[in-house]
């Protein structure tokens, strides 16, 4: 299986009084189409792994390789391309536009491609058909359950066919019907070829996922593959 994502003895370091290491020297793959939970304590470097996988920021030493480009050697600009082709985010807290409708929100993730407006509402549509929520195209987010607003923001995550999906904490303000929802949705997203990469402090939505590596004090304390159901 070839890696799509890589870390090698990545370090974070911020510099406050005293410094903060958040990482710690993470070296890991993932796979094309691989399904991995991240999980770990409160502190232990996950969301600030899952930022440095995703280019939002740059490691304090180590090499990051994304679908085979070396982020070092990348500028800003050349990153941010790289984010739009490759990678799509999801968050706990949805980033989504108060006032905007479903469809909106969705067609602005592609506001810097040139593309027109009713190309980006149509292929915004389509994004939220694969989601399950065509019915809900023109309802403005105050108007949308929980559930709901993460299926939008996954919407919007996989607009561009990412090859990786990074998703934190996404069923953490989430009811236990409508996290099982997102988790399968996920599901499906990987075994339609994504590599899903997922922090979660939930262990049955850890538990159920072939594969889990575990932080602590910004290090790999295991990673475990399991048997796919």
């Amino acid at each position: 299986m070839s890696a799509v994502l890589s870390l090698v003895e990545v370090v974070k370091e911020y510099p406050l009084t005293p410094p903060v290491r958040a990482l710690a020297g993470v070296s890991l793959d993932v796979g094309a189409g691989e399904l991995v939970a991240v999980v770990g304590p409160s502190g232990s470097g996950k969301s600030t792994m899952l930022h440095v996988m995703g280019t939002l920021d740059r490691p304090t030493s180590g090499d990051v390789s994304v679908a085979g480009h070396r982020v070092s050697q990348m500028s800003d600009s050349d990153l941010s391309g790289l984010r739009a082709r490759h990678i799509g985010f999801v968050f706990q807290s949805f980033h989504l536009l108060t006032g905007y409708s479903a469809l909106d929100n969705v067609a602005d993730g592609l506001l810097y491609t040139g593309l027109g407006l009713d190309d980006r509402r149509d292929l915004a549509s389509r994004a939220l058909d694969r989601v399950g929520l065509s019915h809900r195209l023109d309802h403005v987010t105050t108007q949308l359950s929980g559930g709901e607003r993460q299926r939008v923001a996954i919407a919007r995550a996989i607009l561009g066919g990412p090859t990786i999906i990074l998703a934190d904490e996404p069923t953490g303000n989430l009811d236990s019907k409508a996290s099982a929802g997102i988790v399968e949705l996920l599901s499906d997203l990987n075994r339609e070829g994504a590599a899903v990469v997922v922090v979660t402090h939930d262990r049955d939505v850890a538990a159920g996922m072939p594969r889990e590596i575990r932080l602590s004090d910004g290090l790999v304390e295991s990673d475990l593959s399991k048997a796919r159901a």
